[in-house]
């Protein structure tokens, strides 16, 4: 057996290891020895050169020789460059004259002293940068290199990552380990490792970063001031090589928190004035700052609601500070009563932002993106698509996912959330008939809105290897990509992140990726049934509580009691939630019939006796599922020890204690959950196994 190098998880995807000895490396190596950049790059074309000296050095153990443009070669080369840099890039840009700011071209070809070249053609350089990154993935995965031609591009304007990091140090729904930007109330200065992060980010398309938590406290409220605004450009200076741009999460009282005034009313003249100065300060430090990330009015956060005003009126007057700097302001739609009385089933918190945003339709300024969460509750393991994708056509908008798996596992147990993104990615609202996706919505094509993309909440801290759990790596990767090329299969990824991480071999491919794919379904047989949600201990979010939030003010989820379970969500009975769907979407989900079994408990309260499409009762499927869902994480072990010896010793043994550990996890969810529902129900397992009384 060979002897693997050990593996700390650090480099993540960018492992760049040395290629085997044989035809393919030697093909590469007389391709790649020399690399043609114009002489006048910026620091983003140095970024990508220098990327493409570690790569290749890693995986050929060369170090590359450098030449310009201008000079030319005479020899077999890899030619990098920006539209206006050299004549065969603008020959090969011609060809694709629609070709998007960030897209570019990679192809095999003859330069103009007859001798044969890769050339990395970027519509802008950071176009180039992106193409340097998508060309040490092919050599990582051993693509054949003779007739290549590639030509990528993204219709998602922004692609961006929130950080949910604090200034002391924490994260909010961190799950590995504290904060790489901050400690104590300070920025950490970890340079290093930041600029690992935006070599891992852009590796996949990512070009915005907010870095600091939407919750915005006392401390982070003052990063828009002169105390550390030189801070948060050095921090931009880190990213800004590998074309992403920085934003901060905004708290809509900082002109009284910062600024000492005794209103944060957003029609107050004073008010306004406040926030175009601040900005007009954050330009002339940062002249590329991305502009504001705002939580309002939701879970006690402040907003124009304190004022009488709406949502237009407060984001409107920032929008209209960063205007003249060419910046943008993300409005979160992340808005609920969370006072909620569980004996009051007419308030229905699912169907609050549709119900918030949809008469303010068109009324935002140009350089306002709306940010929607995937669902209309909370990054839940099951949810609908939230129906507000389909009810702003005036609008730009962008799509929220959470990496971080907060309520899906805590990045201790395996869910690999891509999957589930392109569900509501592929999501079909009919808004303008049928082909009105919500990736068409956000990405602007629908209506021909000029902004908008794609967000995520990171999962990473100062764990090693990133993310705590080292299959959990495979999301933060996942995301980037989906976020660039949305039209990627959640398969072609995992195997694609699976070849980057641990190899080519065939086994470890079809092993990991078929573990990834199979882990979401395997984490919802055993946690919330059939779209219900929530059953789960409160605050930390990690393990059962069926009853947890159940009569809290945050929300009613279930309606469990001795006759059935559910929440109804129809117009005919319920809440009228259905409503909030174009058809044939609302005729489907309004229909007990139609409805698909894993949403019916979202939009029906039902007996335990209900028949579902599957023909199990509801009951028996909740028994089935929970039992089927412990014994499927045992098999994912077993899986995963038929890879000892083909991964690192370190790596391996430490994704085998993430999976012991949710082994324990699946059996407290089966027995508390499977308990509680023959309680309520008095209704035994067809099949005899043990239940709890």
């Amino acid at each position: 057996m060979v002897l693997l190098e050990k593996e700390s998880g650090y480099e993540a995807w960018l492992r760049y290891k040395l290629l085997e000895e044989g035809a393919y490396a030697a093909r590469v190596r007389d391709w790649t020895g020399v690399l043609a950049a114009s002489a006048e790059g910026s620091e983003v074309l140095t970024a990508a050169v220098q990327e493409l000296e570690r790569g290749i050095g890693g995986m050929l153990g060369i170090r590359p020789v450098r030449a310009t443009l201008e000079n030319g070669t005479g020899r077999p080369h890899v030619e990098l460059g920006a539209a206006g840099q050299s004549p065969l890039i603008d020959s090969i840009l011609g060809d694709y004259p629609k070709l998007r700011e960030d897209g570019y071209v990679i192809r095999a070809v003859a330069d103009r002293e007859g001798g044969h070249c890769i050339a990395l053609a970027g519509s802008t350089e950071r176009g180039v940068l992106y193409a340097a990154f998508h060309f040490l993935r092919l050599l990582q995965m051993e693509t054949p290199l003779d007739s290549l031609e590639i030509v990528e591009d993204s219709a998602n304007k922004l692609r961006m990552i929130n950080q949910w990091d604090n200034m002391d140090g924490s994260i909010e729904r961190g799950y590995a380990g504290g904060s790489i930007f901050y400690k104590d109330g300070d920025f950490a200065g970890n340079r290093g490792r930041i600029t690992d992060y935006a070599r891992l980010l852009a590796s996949t398309g990512i070009n915005a970063i907010s870095i600091n938590n939407v919750n915005v406290h006392q401390t982070e409220t003052l990063l828009v001031t002169e105390a550390y605004l030189s801070r948060v450009a050095e921090t931009a200076g880190l990213f800004r090589p590998y074309g992403i741009r920085i934003f901060l999460s905004v708290n809509f009282a900082a002109p009284i928190g910062a600024g000492g005034l005794s209103t944060a009313d957003p029609l107050e003249e004073n008010v306004r004035r406040w926030w175009a100065d601040r900005t007009a300060d954050i330009y002339r430090t940062i002249p590329d700052f991305g502009g504001f990330l705002v939580k309002a009015d939701s879970e006690f956060q402040p907003g124009p609601f304190t004022y009488g005003r709406n949502h237009v009126d407060g984001a409107n007057m920032l929008a209209e500070a960063l205007q003249p700097h060419g910046g943008l302001l993300i409005w979160r739609c992340f808005v609920y009563d969370c006072l909620q009385d569980w004996r009051d089933r007419s308030t229905d918190r699912a169907k609050a932002a549709y119900e918030h945003y949809t008469p303010l339709d068109g009324q935002f300024h140009g350089n306002v993106i709306l940010q929607i969460k995937n669902g209309p509750m909370d990054f839940q393991v099951r949810e609908p698509v939230s129906p507000l994708f389909g009810g702003m056509s005036g609008t730009n908008l962008m799509l929220e996912v959470q990496i971080t798996q907060e309520y899906t596992g805590h990045d201790k147990d395996l869910f690999y959330l891509a999957p589930q993104w392109k569900r509501t990615i592929d999501f079909d609202t009919h808004a303008k008939g049928p082909g009105s996706t919500v990736g068409n919505m956000v990405s602007g094509e629908a209506y021909g809105r000029p902004l908008g993309g794609y967000a995520a909440v990171s999962n990473i801290g100062e764990d090693c290897n990133w993310t705590g759990h080292p299959l959990a790596q495979s999301n933060l990767y996942g995301f980037g990509r989906l976020a660039w090329n949305p039209r990627l299969s959640a398969e072609e990824i995992a195997r694609e992140w699976t070849a980057l991480t641990f190899g080519n071999g065939e086994r470890v491919m079809a092993t990991v990726s078929g573990m990834l794919m199979r882990s979401g379904r395997i984490y919802e047989n055993y946690t919330a049934p059939l779209g219900v949600g929530w059953m789960i201990t409160p605050a930390l979010h990690y393990g059962p509580s069926v009853d947890g939030y159940e009569y809290s003010k945050w929300g009613t989820y279930h309606f469990a009691d001795r006759n059935g379970l559910g929440v109804d969500r129809t117009a005919a009975t319920g809440t009228g939630y259905t409503r909030q769907y174009h058809s044939p979407h609302f005729e489907i989900y309004e229909s007990l019939q139609n409805c698909p079994d894993e949403l019916l408990l979202f939009f029906h309260h039902v007996p335990y006796t209900h028949v579902l499409q599957s023909g199990q009762t509801v009951i028996q499927h909740i028994y089935d599922t929970h039992f089927a869902g412990a014994e499927q994480v045992e098999e994912l072990i077993a899986e995963w020890n038929g890879l000892q010896g083909l991964i690192d010793e370190d790596r391996h043994a430490r994704v085998l204690d993430r999976l012991r550990l949710q082994t324990d996890n699946a059996v407290e969810w089966r027995d508390t959950v499977n308990t509680y529902f023959y309680r309520k129900s008095g209704i035994p397992d067809a099949q005899g196994r043990t239940l709890y009384g």
